[in-house]
């Protein structure tokens, strides 16, 4: 007997801890964001499990089907620069993927998970497809998180927790204050915010690829009609009202070829008059959830119907891009869900004017693409004209990605600290990535150096992130193929030399212009928060000279002879003839200063102030 209830009590054990794992750190989705924070935490040595949901990678990018880069095309950052490429290599180069009128880099979901999984699979990168997120606990310094496989419970222990899923379902769950809907004026002090902040997101989309058959006889591919068809819902799905958008559509050739795709697909994700949809889903009950998002799907495939039958495009059918039964996507395209309260809150006003502010000296992530917000489906949603926001492209905050009051968790996704304009910016796929990149820097140096998320040092991610050719500032002439990126990025998060920002039609910009001659007063006040000393320095609007920057050294006691300078200057590649009075344009004058004066060595907080 007594031996029997041994075996049992043994094999109870066996069964509360079967498949337990334990690793650094733990993401909990497998989207952009989080298949982009795993591949670099796992790059840095960090062991990695990511506990995702589906069968597949990249979440908005391939699991929900948005398969259109928005934005960020002269900007090739990092992880996505590695994605796009190979999306290159894939279907035979960038016009290959110009295919569609919305985009220029556009292709099939199912080739986008190809493509992460091969990423992966270079990588320690453990990856629980098809899990179901059960409970989070937190116990003696360490993230338990709990989730089902096949039915089969299993158990991870970490030492940091990323929430990357699409909502931001962690944050509640791990007492994370955060935000949800649309700010008050209060709130933010953005005068494009309502007078009264609401729980209010935008619409979601359960997008639909489809595919051209030619002229099919059989009814396969065919949707039904859903028993809630309404024609008139998608009435005026071939027109844009007044002609808003990238001048008027003309036709429904023009409407359908927005999301065209290689090997003759088509990705639906039409605003106007077509499959975006308003679900409440923050105040609802799980179950209530899955209820309107089957609405969701079935006012999608009223869409369909009405393509292939309306408008005559029987020649679409739905691909079968996806591992579902129905053909749809596994998941729906979420533009908006839960923002933490971080270490620092990103509102329009640091986008409109970054150089007012110093939160761009501390950036880990670039975007470019225009406010853009879905509320067309839900009459009660304030209106505000987020399109016409200007603002130019920008850098995301390292504060905007670590929570205000939970030690060694991170977000990785759209769920940063941002405001819910500003979020109209941010949720796009390659700044998500980028994101995500960001997060799994933060955390890959965690554990390397063995500290709290918090205690990073700002200057050493961005120093990792640059060894992955990734962006810290969104200058758009100034690209990773140049010897000298790396100094521009660091003497422009610096503050040394600034970019000029532009709003600019779909893709805005900022420049640094490289071949700028640079005055001997813009680098001395440049360069006088980290060297008080040269403010007896006498500096015109002559340009810097090699013998001004020796001056400059000497006044700080860091003696240097014309003779060294040169050194360096030949060292460096630098192909102007060297003189002492060479004229220095912004790009020489980065490589100089980044290695004579090192000014990005001088550390900083989260809200850019030097320590």
């Amino acid at each position: 007997m007594k031996v029997f209830i041994k075996i049992l009590i043994f094999s109870i054990t066996m069964v509360s801890v079967y498949g337990q794992k334990e690793v650094d750190v733990l993401i909990v989705g497998g989207g952009a964001g989080g298949t982009s924070a795993g591949l670099q935490a796992s790059r840095m040595g960090a062991s990695v499990q990511i506990i995702e949901k589906t069968s597949w990678l990249g979440g908005m990018l391939t699991s929900a089907g948005v398969s259109a880069i928005d934005g960020n095309h002269k900007m090739p950052s990092g992880i996505w620069g590695e994605f796009r490429q190979k999306l290159y290599n894939h279907y035979g180069g960038p016009k290959a993927v110009a295919t569609g009128w919305v985009s220029h880099t556009l292709f099939e979901p199912s080739v986008g998970d190809i493509i992460l999984k091969e990423m992966i699979d270079a990588t320690r990168l453990d990856v629980a497809f098809e899990a179901v997120f059960e409970k989070v606990i937190r116990t003696d310094g360490k993230w338990v998180i709990h989730y089902k496989k096949e039915g089969r419970p299993y158990r991870t222990i970490a030492s940091i927790l990323i929430d990357a899923t699409e909502t931001g379902e962690l944050l509640p769950l791990v007492g994370a204050n955060y935000r949800l809907g649309m700010d008050s004026k209060q709130d933010t002090g953005e005068k494009e915010a309502p007078e009264k902040a609401n729980t209010i997101v935008q619409d979601l989309t359960y997008v639909a690829i489809l595919e051209d058959v030619g002229q099919a006889t059989h009814r396969k591919g065919l949707v039904k009609k859903p028993e809630d068809y309404d024609a008139e819902a998608y009435a005026c799905a071939c027109q844009r009202k007044g002609g808003a958008m990238f001048g008027s559509v003309a036709d429904c050739d023009q409407m359908l070829s927005y999301g065209k795709l290689p090997n003759k697909k088509y990705m639906i994700n039409w605003p106007n008059c077509g499959n975006d949809f308003f679900a409440n889903w923050p105040e609802l009950s799980k179950s209530e959830q899955e209820k309107v998002l089957k609405k969701a799907k079935s006012f999608t495939k009223g869409f369909v119907y009405y393509i292939q039958n309306e408008l005559g495009y029987k020649n679409l059918r739905l691909a079968n891009e996806f591992p579902t039964k129905d053909n749809f996507p596994m998941m729906p395209y979420h533009r908006e869900g839960r923002r933490v309260v971080g270490k620092t809150f990103l509102t329009v006003d640091h986008l409109e004017r970054p150089y007012d502010f110093k939160f761009y000296r501390t950036g880990v992530a670039v975007g470019d693409y225009p406010i853009d917000h879905h509320h067309d489906k839900n009459l009660k949603a304030p209106k505000i004209d987020f399109i016409n926001i200007k603002v130019p492209s920008y850098s995301i905050p390292i504060g905007s990605l670590i929570p205000k009051n939970v030690d060694n968790f991170l977000v990785a996704d759209k769920n940063i600290s941002v405001s819910n304009i500003v979020n109209g910016t941010t949720r796009l796929q390659p700044v998500v990535l980028g994101i995500g990149q960001a997060a799994g820097t933060i955390a890959g140096l965690s554990v390397k150096h063995g500290i709290n998320t918090a205690q990073v040092s700002v200057r050493k991610v961005q120093d990792a992130l640059l060894k992955s050719k990734a962006y810290l500032l969104p200058f758009v002439d100034v690209t990773p193929n140049d010897k000298a990126f790396a100094a521009m990025q660091r003497i422009g998060v610096s503050g040394v030399l600034k970019g000029y920002g532009v709003p600019y039609k779909w893709a805005n910009e900022t420049w640094f212009y490289p071949k700028r001659i640079v005055s001997e007063y813009e680098l001395k006040n440049g360069l006088l928060p980290f060297f008080p000393e040269l403010e007896l320095v006498h500096a015109s609007g002559q340009s810097v000279t090699p013998a001004f920057i020796v001056e400059m050294m000497n006044k700080i006691k860091k003696k240097i002879t014309l003779e060294a300078v040169e050194d360096l200057w030949h060292a460096e590649g630098i192909e102007t003839p060297f003189s002492s009075s060479a004229q220095l344009d912004r790009r020489t004058t980065c490589i100089l200063i980044d290695k004579l004066l090192n000014p990005f060595g001088f550390d900083i907080d989260f809200n850019g102030n030097l320590k």
